[in-house]
């Protein structure tokens, strides 16, 4: 479903950025009544969540639902500049801390990358196409629940751990104090194996788990008491890939692809509380 409740919409209505007014002086008096009507704002975000669920190009959306795809992308852009979805995002989180509170206690964080045939920016030699085509890379960090905390993009080529500091410093939500900070674990693939990366995830107040994955097996084989956490982001991984849009990058622009991302974590965040979010991503 792509649909946008009542309940959602009352959430996402006051962030959207306001349109600047035309300006006083002009070499024209428009009639009353005369030029198009601005599109309607509700409209334009479900045709947003429309591209973002199900994948189509932008000039693909049904024309007899949305109107026109251009003026739906204009106004996409439009919102991307004011820091509309980020906000979103934002918004996202603060409820569901608030009314579910955030799982600072596990964290994991991963890397997954995708195909991007069209893209021009943050792209690198996709290692699973042997660096022949261009891919690139969503870095994350989730809560013990999976929902995500801070997310950046780069070439398919940059490495996991050469990422690890931009990714914790970009959590986009207030940490707790430092009394309550205390025993925060961070669980992480062999990807960030190394003192270096050992020594950031310490110097942010974390507890390092770093382990490959047949380690885990092996620890959860000889104490059956031990519980396996680092999947959780792998799990959300796998929420964002449901938004056909972010399977395969096709946005030119990492500022637009970003806020395709934005958009599903802010979604993903908003599904975890008591709301009637009906947009399915798994």
């Amino acid at each position: 479903a792509w649909e946008v409740s009542e309940e959602f919409w009352k959430r996402v209505a006051p962030l959207i950025p306001q349109r600047a007014p035309r300006p006083v002086q002009r070499e024209y008096v428009r009639k009353p009544g005369g030029g198009r009507k601005p599109k309607d704002s509700r409209l334009v975000f479900e045709a947003i969540v429309y591209v973002l669920r199900t994948g189509c190009q932008w000039k693909a959306l049904p024309r007899e639902r949305f109107g026109s795809a251009s003026a739906v992308h204009k106004r996409f852009l439009e919102w991307e500049r004011g820091g509309f979805f980020l906000a979103l995002w934002q918004a996202g989180l603060a409820e569901y801390d608030d009314l579910e509170g955030i799982a600072w206690r596990w964290q994991s964080v991963d890397g997954a990358m995708m195909k991007a045939p069209l893209a021009q920016e943050a792209t690198g030699p996709n290692p699973t196409d042997r660096g022949k085509k261009n891919g690139s890379k969503r870095h994350l960090l989730v809560d013990g629940r999976g929902v995500p905390l801070s997310l950046i993009v780069t070439g398919a080529n940059r490495h996991d751990v050469s990422q690890l500091e931009a990714v914790l410093d970009a959590i986009r939500v207030k940490r707790p104090t430092p009394p309550q900070r205390r025993h925060k674990h961070l669980c992480a693939d062999a990807g960030y194996t190394g003192a270096s990366a050992l020594q950031t995830i310490e110097a942010h107040g974390y507890i390092p788990h770093v382990k490959s994955r047949g380690q885990e097996v092996t620890e959860i084989r000889l104490l059956p008491h031990k519980r396996a956490r680092r999947w959780i982001v792998e799990v959300a991984h796998s929420w964002f890939n449901r938004f056909r849009k972010l399977l395969v990058r096709y946005e030119k622009l990492e500022r637009s692809f970003l806020a395709l991302n934005h958009l599903a974590a802010a979604i993903i965040a908003f599904r975890k509380v008591p709301l009637d979010i009906n947009i399915i991503y798994g």
